[in-house]
């Protein structure tokens, strides 16, 4: 018998003798996806010149022989072959059957070739979008219009200190966060509408509620405590479902996502000041939970998880202190701390100092529009870039540009009045704070070890949390240390701890950029 053998440009018809079963020897390469022909050409080269005659049928191919050259990104999915995982890629692995091999065994061996072009595993792989993969993201972008912060400094609370009222807006963010683990083990369990049901209910009901509050532990308790849980619920099941559905392109993805936050940015000052001067802040509120509530039946209706459900584990630890022995993990944790301890301050006090200073009223509450509307173009854009060039590249060099950027452009303007000049930071910072936001989720994931992940996740949200928790009040009391009358102290503040942010997340940056191997991290 004759066999031709066609690989590339190799074409040899050789004969060769029948090799008997019990010679049969199971040769596995795995190989990366570059050099799997050209090792299969090798090997086949080899195999021919060692021939001396006789034939090997090309439909039976080698009798005894069988050869699989099986493609993996992921030591799991060798271990899922039933191959003992590899101490480096690309080496040979040579298993030979011993005397109580099975005949179920044996037949199999004897099966023709399979040369595999992908991956293993891609049935198990995000398919990277497809339509519902991106509708999943629209929705994930239209859950977190809703996230946006009410100001009350002109309206219900004007007896109140800037510390006192940083506090609505500080408990909403960190109930955002800290719940995080739990919302997520209940997506992995039973899916995202068991919590977007009750979480959409629960932000429609708290914006009601505060919409005939009169009292500040009304606030606290509607929009706060009651908003802050719903929104949260809502945050983290857009991220889980729309992590699910892509992983080359998923920085891009989360930041079309989170930029839901910031599109809600753009619209509510405007939206705000209109109604209000028509209906009074009830009212208003009460069109905000109507538009809110129209984005979050699209949402529920468009989010999607890819993966089946799986089964609930009592046993799962939701916060794991045992990761920071993980020099990676804990200087992007620590890092991630003091840059969020610094990054909400523009957003929270910006207009209040575009008044001091002497800008209007309407044009100081459009400052918020426009670094939101810059922090749109700031989620996406650098998390696609980031798809390219490494997260840790991007967020490392977020975090230094949004600590510039209030040390050059926003703490000179305390001395010099100018509303180009705040105009300006607005978009410099809505831009780089924007990218630092999108990128957190997908560099936590890289941070550690895929073992870990959910730990990781979990631990991480429980840092933000106590981190936005206490920031924005500190700078609250600073501020009222200086009787409201400059904002130098906070400004320093901020600046201060972004630093420090931002030299923890380089070492990280470097820490795991060097066990890895590449500066694409």
């Amino acid at each position: 018998m004759s066999i031709t053998t066609d690989i590339g440009i190799c074409k040899t018809k050789v004969r060769t003798p029948c090799i008997r079963q019990h010679d049969f020897v199971d040769f596995k390469f795995v190989r990366l996806a570059e050099t799997a022909k050209d090792t299969i050409r090798d090997f086949l080269r080899m195999f021919l010149e060692l021939s001396d005659g006789g034939g090997i049928s090309r439909t039976r191919f080698v009798t005894g022989i069988s050869v699989n050259v099986v493609l993996v990104n992921h030591k799991a999915a060798v271990e899922a072959k039933g191959v003992p995982p590899l101490a480096e890629w690309g080496e040979l692995v040579t298993r030979m059957p011993d005397s109580t091999s099975t005949q179920q065994d044996e037949e199999k061996a004897i099966e023709p070739p399979v040369v595999s072009e992908s991956p293993a595993l891609d049935s198990d792989l995000p398919p990277e979008g497809g339509v519902r993969g991106w509708l999943c993201c629209a929705g994930g972008s239209l859950g977190l219009i809703g996230i946006f912060q009410t100001t009350y400094q002109e309206t219900l609370l004007k007896d109140y200190s800037s510390s006192d009222i940083s506090w609505i807006f500080t408990i909403q963010l960190a109930l955002i966060w800290a719940p995080g683990s739990l919302f997520g083990r209940i997506v992995d369990a039973y899916g995202p509408r068991p919590v977007m049901l009750p979480c959409t209910f629960l932000c429609l009901f708290s914006l009601c509620m505060t919409s005939l509050s009169t009292e500040y532990y009304q606030i606290i308790l509607a929009q706060g405590i009651g908003y802050g849980l719903g929104a949260g619920g809502i945050f983290t099941t857009s991220l889980v479902c729309v992590s699910q559905w892509f992983v080359k392109q998923r920085g891009l993805a989360l930041g079309i996502t989170v930029a839901g936050s910031s599109i809600g940015g753009v619209i509510f000052p405007f939206f705000l000041r209109l109604v209000m001067e028509d209906v009074g802040f009830n009212g208003m509120v009460r069109y905000t939970a109507l538009f809110i509530g129209i984005a979050l039946v699209g949402a529920f209706f468009l989010l999607s998880a890819r993966l089946p459900p799986k089964k609930w584990d009592p046993e799962t630890t939701w916060i794991d202190f045992k990761l920071f022995k993980n020099r990676g993990f804990a200087f992007y944790a620590l890092g991630s701390y003091f840059v969020m301890w610094g990054l909400w301050a523009p957003f929270d006090y910006l207009p209040s100092m575009a008044q001091l200073s002497g800008m209007s009223d309407s044009l100081a509450l459009y400052l918020l529009a426009i670094v939101n509307a810059a922090s749109l173009f700031g989620r996406i854009i650098p998390g696609h870039i980031g798809d390219k060039v490494g997260y840790f590249n991007i967020i490392v060099a977020s975090a230094f540009f949004s600590c510039i950027a209030i040390l050059c452009l926003w703490l000179p303007f305390d001395y010099h009045s100018s509303n180009a000049g705040l105009i300006v930071f607005a978009v410099v910072y809505g831009f780089f704070s924007g990218a630092f936001v999108s990128i957190m989720m997908p560099c936590c994931a890289k941070s550690g070890s895929l073992e870990t992940l959910g730990r990781q996740i979990g631990t991480y949200q429980g840092v933000i949390a106590i981190s936005t928790l206490t920031g924005l009040p500190i700078m609250g009391a600073i501020l009222g240390r200086q009787y409201n009358s400059t904002f130098m102290g906070l400004q320093a503040f901020a600046i201060a701890t972004m630093f420090i942010g931002f030299v923890l997340l380089l070492i990280s940056r470097n820490v795991l950029a060097a066990a890895h191997g590449t500066w694409k991290y």
